[in-house]
């Protein structure tokens, strides 16, 4: 989920280099609402799983299968969307020229990359955990010293 959260992010913000039409942007917005809602019934179908077969079972392994495989046939028709809104070369020798441009924006497209690349390893709950734990750590390294 916080993939495609991060992805739908960028290529929005992209998207306005594209000056799209009203039209093209429901598109895009009804793809990203494809992707959430398959990962958020896939993440359903897996809690309801384990909740009422805490043991390995081929058939939960078969729903857990078939739940994931439909957040992927969504994913890679949202890509294909992507394709069909986002393919003219043109465009995109604009942006690099921009960039080239704003070397800040450099800067800022970096640090953007680096919080996104935490956030999908850790996420929100695993950034606040780690900087809990590191914080009893040195309480607790304070009081045996």
């Amino acid at each position: 989920m916080r993939i495609h959260t991060v992805v739908a992010l960028y290529v929005f913000a992209f998207s306005f280099f594209f000056h799209l039409s009203r039209i093209a942007y429901a598109a895009l917005f009804l793809t990203f609402a494809a992707v959430i809602m398959g990962e958020m019934f896939n993440t359903a179908a897996e809690e309801i799983c384990d909740f009422m077969v805490p043991h390995f079972d081929t058939a939960v392994r078969r729903i857990k299968d078939m739940s994931s495989g439909a957040v992927l046939v969504a994913a890679i028709f949202s890509v294909l969307i992507g394709i069909c809104l986002f393919w003219r070369p043109e465009v995109f020798r604009s942006i690099a020229a921009y960039y080239g441009a704003h070397p800040v924006m450099i800067a800022v497209l970096a640090a953007t990359a680096v919080i996104s690349i935490v956030f999908i390893v850790l996420g929100p709950h695993g950034i606040r955990d780690r900087i809990r734990k590191r914080r009893n750590k040195r309480g607790r390294k304070k009081q045996l010293g």
